[in-house]
């Protein structure tokens, strides 16, 4: 436990010592300087909260015991209560300190970009893939994110072959993280006159966006190609060269964006996908060689895992990482993956505490 505690008091100071910093006037001249010492300060804050929380907890059990003395019995028995207040709440915030101490996914605070692409099952792929997107466009909705679709495929039988969108808010990779992976869907087609029941699966990949700090592009390493959009997208589509593709050489990456208004906007979009799928790239191939035993056991791991199935006919939903399986499926396509978002952080973070998570 002092062990614990040293840590606590060399996190506190270093939060203080970033906060001051950041009050210097010559960083901000420096802009990569300041986001990068405001991102460290940003990372402590819960903790040294916490911590500050705990230490005032302390000062009021030490009041108590002083007044446990007194003669006042009144005094006494409202003593007694304080003490067994903090206790029950000292409890608390050690295991939320644990928690905190635990070793952090710098991405965690980040916006995130995701693909979803109908895999296998043909229209029907496509239109399950539609249906994950409408769950996490609801799901965004109630965290208060904000939605901004890059890129879109729609399919002819409805929902889309590909759609990549950024969701941008509160600790956004924090919680999405844990969607990436095969998404399997049984269920009678709409495309189906038999009533057969099928199964499908569409494919969910939850990227880290990526910021100046973490990737840099030089102008040499890519070609930047204009073309006539196709497809859904406005009355723009198929009039003007607004629709952009960027090709890195160094990595083979080949993006493309359509969506937007203007060239410009494609452009800026592009060029934020891109770096976001090198960045991806990067931390793919550091976990790799980091080995499988630092990997996440339930978080991020082989993007081609089946990772859960929606099952119409019975009203079910099952996360097959931890077993998970609730009867609310029509609530969880609504947007409410709360629940299951929840239990797989706890369950990560309960791994970690007995060593066997990242």
């Amino acid at each position: 436990m002092d062990k614990m505690f040293d840590r606590l008091d060399a996190i506190e100071h270093r939060y203080n010592e970033l906060n001051e910093k950041m009050q210097d006037p010559s960083l901000f001249s420096d802009i990569k300087k300041y986001k990068e010492i405001a991102k460290e300060a940003a990372s402590l804050k819960e903790t040294c909260e916490t911590y500050q929380e705990y230490k005032e907890l302390l000062k009021q059990e030490e009041e108590a015991e002083i007044l446990k003395e007194e003669p006042d019995v009144d005094i006494v028995n409202m003593a007694l209560e304080i003490l067994a207040t903090c206790e029950v709440k000292k409890a608390e915030l050690e295991e939320r300190l644990k928690i905190l101490l635990l070793p952090s996914d710098p991405n965690d605070n980040k916006n995130v970009i995701v693909e979803i692409r109908g895999a296998a099952g043909g229209d029907e792929a496509n239109i399950f893939a539609g249906d994950l997107f409408r769950m996490y466009t609801y799901y965004a909705e109630k965290n208060g994110w904000k939605l901004e679709i890059l890129e879109s495929y729609p399919s002819e039988r409805g929902g889309f072959a590909l759609i990549s969108f950024a969701l941008k808010g509160e600790m956004v990779y924090s919680k999405m993280k844990y969607e990436s992976g095969a998404h399997r869907v049984q269920r009678v087609p709409k495309t189906e006159s038999q009533g057969r029941i099928q199964t499908s699966t569409a494919t969910v990949i939850v990227m880290p966006e990526a910021d100046e700090v973490d990737v840099e592009i030089k102008e040499s390493d890519i070609r930047i190609d204009t073309y006539r959009s196709s497809g859904a997208g406005g009355q723009h589509v198929n009039k003007t060269d607004s629709a952009v593709r960027i090709t890195h050489f160094p990595t083979g990456i080949v993006v493309t964006c359509q969506d937007g208004r203007s060239q410009i906007e494609n452009k800026a979009q592009a060029m934020l996908v891109l770096k976001t799928k090198i960045y991806d790239k990067i931390l793919s191939d550091t976990e790799k060689a980091r080995g499988d035993e630092r990997r996440s056991k339930i978080g991020t791991g082989d993007r081609a895992e089946k990772i859960r199935t929606y099952n119409y006919p019975q009203n079910r939903v099952t996360d097959h990482r931890i077993g998970l399986t609730l009867q609310s499926l029509e609530y969880i396509m609504d947007g409410d993956l709360a629940p299951i978002i929840d239990s797989l952080i706890n369950e990560d973070q309960k791994l970690k505490l007995e060593g066997s998570g990242l």
